[in-house]
Parts: structure tokens; sequence; C-alpha cells
């Protein structure tokens, strides 16, 4: 066979194609429509109410703009619950721009502390390619997010609210790449000219001082002390004077953050089952708790997310939101679109093999909030809170079929009480340590 592409070939593909009179009708229809208007199922639309056996009373649906703050959004839309039951309250939101400020901060730190450990690395080498390509993204993963509450609390939005850069991200993100690019330079000049590791963190020192003016500027101060003023469902005013951010988090949520533990479904060959993993350079906090995931099959974090649901606590999640996901409708189901129909060829991959060759990994944080137990007792459709606003899916909630959860979710956060013994003696087995550009790492990029 030939190596480059012949006319002879394109010839016979040519007549191939013209000799099925249903191609000139999908050509049409799709050039006029495009791809997923021209196979969008109807059955699926049945099959995927938005009714659940199970269903939590969750807040409003938030919304997190043009930014990649899904996991913090996550997070807090599960915490804000705990205050709405201590204070009797509908609804209320807690600030998304306070622990984005704080995070950016820390990711810096945690930046430029990886550019001082890795001074060796020459400067093509694939380590330091990968730190300098996205030194502080948006995204995040639980154990990043829990450091940042554990160390600097909540506060509610009214406190700390959106600004143009929290909403969108992009300007504020490309500046402060920019700068600590620029202070890596830095870095690594001085550490070439003799400086000792003590010189250049009395340098970082400065350089964090810069990161803070910027932050400042783009999202506002973040607030020390603040007061909360609401009314409760009887409409009796509420009053909360002079309260730190760290004591609003203790007093008013309290979850205990050391007993959330964040199991995966990774079945690649070089990712055992019941095996802890955490992935090299991931994180926020320098000397806070490192990302660590127990990998199990998919059916025991359906098991674990069901237990969860059932003791009417949600459950944060992580999955690749763009596969087989119909947005408008809100459903997220293998036969959302028949694409093998509509092109007359599959797309067979199995899980394992698309996170091997870059098909698919964690793009996205949500929240699971319900589920649906059918006549034999077993999940077929899975309620989801998602942060994109009411105008997607349904007034902003997704569902999603059992088959999608198998193939795209990887990764729920469930705390150790619903882990058998088994699983949490699996937890103290000694952390594997994955490549920093591992796919299970993505969601914080």
């Amino acid at each position: 066979m030939n190596e480059t592409i012949k006319f002879e070939s394109i010839h016979d593909f040519k007549k191939t194609f013209n000799d099925s009179e249903k191609h000139s009708i999908l050509l049409n229809s799709v050039v006029k429509n495009g791809i997923q208007d021209c196979c969008s199922s109807r059955e699926c639309e049945v099959e995927n109410s938005f009714n659940f056996s199970i269903s939590i009373n969750a807040g409003e649906i938030t919304n997190q703009k043009k930014s990649g703050r899904c996991w913090m959004f996550a997070a807090l839309n599960i915490m804000r619950l705990e205050i709405m039951k201590k204070l009797n309250i509908k609804n209320m939101e807690l600030s998304q721009s306070y622990p984005l400020f704080w995070d950016k901060l820390e990711k810096s730190n945690y930046f430029l502390e990886n550019i001082i450990s890795t001074m060796t690395e020459d400067i093509d080498s694939r380590v330091l390619s990968f730190l300098l390509k996205d030194p502080l993204a948006d995204g995040g993963q639980w154990d990043m997010f829990s450091n940042i509450i554990r160390k600097y609390g909540v506060v509610p939005k009214e406190a700390m609210p959106e600004s143009k850069s929290s909403s969108e991200t992009e300007q504020m993100n490309k500046l402060l790449t920019t700068k600590l690019r620029g202070f890596a330079c830095e870095l690594r000049k001085e550490s070439a000219s003799g400086k000792s590791i003590n010189d250049l963190r009395c340098q970082k020192e400065k350089m964090l001082n810069i990161i803070y003016r910027i932050l400042c500027i783009s999202l506002g101060e973040p607030p020390r002390v603040f007061s909360y003023e609401t009314r409760d469902e009887e409409d009796k005013f509420i009053r909360i004077s002079n309260i730190e951010p760290k004591e609003f988090y203790e007093q008013y949520i309290g979850l205990d953050l050391d007993q959330y533990v964040s199991i995966i479904n990774a079945p690649t060959a070089d990712k055992p089952y019941n095996q802890t993993f955490t992935v090299q350079y991931l994180g926020n906090v320098k000397d806070g708790n490192p990302v660590l995931y127990l990998n199990l099959p998919s059916d025991e974090l359906k098991k674990l997310a069901l237990k969860q649901l059932k003791q009417g606590e949600c459950v944060w999640f992580g999955a690749d939101v763009d596969k087989y996901s119909n947005r408008e409708l809100g459903i997220l189901a293998m036969n959302a679109y028949n694409y093998a129909e509509l092109f007359s060829t599959d797309f067979p991959m199995s899980k394992g093999e698309r996170l091997d060759y870059g098909e698919s990994l964690m793009t996205h944080a949500m929240v699971f909030t319900g589920v649906n137990i059918d006549e034999n007792g077993n999940p077929d459709r899975w309620q989801v809170e998602n942060s994109w606003g009411k105008d997607r899916g349904n007034e902003g909630f997704f569902v999603m079929s059992d088959d999608w959860f198998d193939q795209f979710t990887y990764q729920v956060v469930i705390h150790k009480k619903y882990l058998s013994d088994e699983q949490l003696k699996m937890l103290k087995t000694e952390a594997i340590i994955l490549s920093p550009w591992d796919p299970i790492g993505s969601l914080a990029r």
C-alpha cells in the first residue's frame, strides 16, 4: 500500500460515497443544520426524565460564567446546604471570588516553589515545559479546595461579590501567567549566579507581594471580618456580626474535610484498582494535604455515591462533560447523539483506551443531588446540579444516564463513613506518584 494519498484512492472514496443515495440526503441536512442537530435522539429525551426517586433540595442554580471554577462552585454548592439547614433559610450563596483569590495566590507560591526545586532541569525538559505551560489555571481538585477552606475559611457572596475578573478570568490569568514566567526566569538566573535557596525565597516573597497586588486590584480585597444579614423561612431577621471567615465555616458549615476522600475510576494498565495515587506537582497550598485518589471499579463509585445520596448528602464529582452531552436539554447519555448511524461508523474505544490516547479526561466538576432507582433497586439515571446558570439544561439541572456514568464519570468525593473496612485500609497504602501530565490530574488544569 502507498505511504501517501493517491488521487486514485480519492476517486475510489468519492465513488463509494456517491453510490449511496442516503449520503446526499445526510450531506444536505448536516451542512444546513450541523452534526448534533441531525442525529440527536428523541428516544434519549424520553428515557431521561427529570424525575428522581431520591432528590435532595439544593439551593438556586449558580453560574461560573467565563471561568474554570467549576470545582469551587460544586464544593460551595454542597457546603451552603449546611448553612441553609442551620439558619433555616431557603437559599444563600457562598462567595466564589473569595477562594479564587486565595487559590491564585497559593498557586503562585506553589509554582515558584516548583521552579526553585527544579533548578537542575534543562529549560526544554518536559517537566519544566509542563510547569511553565499553565502556572495557575482556574481548575482544581477537591483536596486543593479543602486546603484553601482549611486555611482561609469561607464568606457569603455579599461579603466578596463577583467582579469582572472573577466571572471572566482570562485576562487576569494571562497577566498573572506573564508575571510568573518572568519570575521563573529571574529565579533561574539568580540560581545560576550562585544564589542560595534562602536568597531565592527572599526574592520569591517580593514576587508574591506583586501577585497579591494584582489580585486585589482585579478581584477586590478579601475580607478579614464581615457581617451577614438575611431572613429565614419564617421571615425572622438574622444578623451575624463581625465574624472571621474560618470561624464562619466552623460555626455554620462544620464539615470535617479530612473525612472526605476522592474515589476515581481510571481503568488503565498503569493504575491498578484498590491502590492510591497522587500526581506530581499537582496542588496549591504548599503545606496542605496532597491530592489523593483511591482507584476502584465504576460500580463501586456508584455504590458509594448511592449510599451518600440515600442519607441526604450530595456528592461532588468529576467527569468529561463534553462527551455525548446535550447542553440545551441538559442530558448526559450515551445515546444522546447517534453519530454511528449518521456516519456509518462506530466509535468503539474503551474508557481506559480513551484515557491512554487522549480522547477523554476530567473536564468539569458538578454535584449529584439525586438519583432514580428502578424497580430492581438499581440506579438508571442521576440528577446533576451544574454551575452554568439556569439557561442550560432543565433550569440549570442535568440528567445523567447510568451508562454515561460508566463511561465518562471519573471521580466522586465520598465521606469515609460510607467506605467498607477494606476500602479504608486501601486508603493507607503508599500512593503511587503519577506523572504531572497524567489525565487524572486534568481537572486542575
